[in-house]
């Protein structure tokens, strides 16, 4: 394995996706008991209406992000066991941040994709987009969709999103539930994405973790 691991300019440690079955620092999402997972990279449902994944298998995160993600699903079990946590994204590839990146050049849309040049916690499997799903299928309402590139979408902006009646009570409590779980297990979120999750300090990921390419 060592002689199939580059590194990059910056010093990253890179390694092509395609090898993941021979990493053991990897582990594939069906691993993962009591999820459910729907990789909307995969297919046309996606903001870029295309499939960005195509034969590369992307239902990996990194051991300790597989490991976490386990824990949320005890913790969700416990209080909310009607529920289940969807998976929407989890592994994504370097390539694919960077065909992400120039999608959105140009527009303001840009500032909800990390830029390749720093690279994105997904990209080292330490990142994860969840939401939930009833005992039917069916999603729950956060009050906006997955990748909705909009304020509606930013948890830093619930207390003025409620007052302007852009969302509902209903909604935050939904999205409260998601974070208690993530939160719960060790994650962390961001301002800008109800969905999005992080484990670990992304400065030392990003230094220290394998990148997937």
């Amino acid at each position: 394995m060592p002689d199939k691991i580059a590194k990059n300019k910056t010093g990253n440690s890179l390694m092509r996706c395609e090898l993941l079955p021979e990493h053991p620092d990897f582990c594939r999402l069906n691993s993962i008991v009591g999820i459910a997972v729907d990789l909307r990279y995969v297919g046309v449902n996606n903001f870029v209406g295309r499939d960005l994944y195509g034969d590369v298998d992307c239902a990996w995160l990194h051991k300790e992000a597989a490991a976490a993600l386990q824990r949320a699903v005890q913790l969700l079990a416990i209080s909310y066991p009607e529920w289940t946590l969807l998976v929407l994204d989890a592994l994504r590839p370097h390539r694919v941040q960077e065909m992400l990146w120039q999608h959105l050049a140009g527009t303001p849309l840009q500032l909800y994709v990390a830029d390749p040049a720093r690279g994105s916690i997904h990209s080292f499997g330490m990142a994860v987009d969840v939401t939930l799903v009833d005992r039917t299928g069916h999603e729950i309402d956060m009050g906006s969709a997955f990748d909705e590139f909009s304020e509606k979408s930013h948890p830093d902006l619930e207390a003025t999103l409620l007052a302007e009646k852009k969302i509902t009570l209903q909604h935050v409590a939904n999205r409260d539930i998601l974070r208690t779980v993530m939160l719960g297990a060790g994650f962390h979120g961001i301002h800008s994405e109800w969905w999005h999750f992080n484990l670990g300090d992304v400065a030392v990921v990003r230094a220290q973790y394998l990148r997937i390419d």
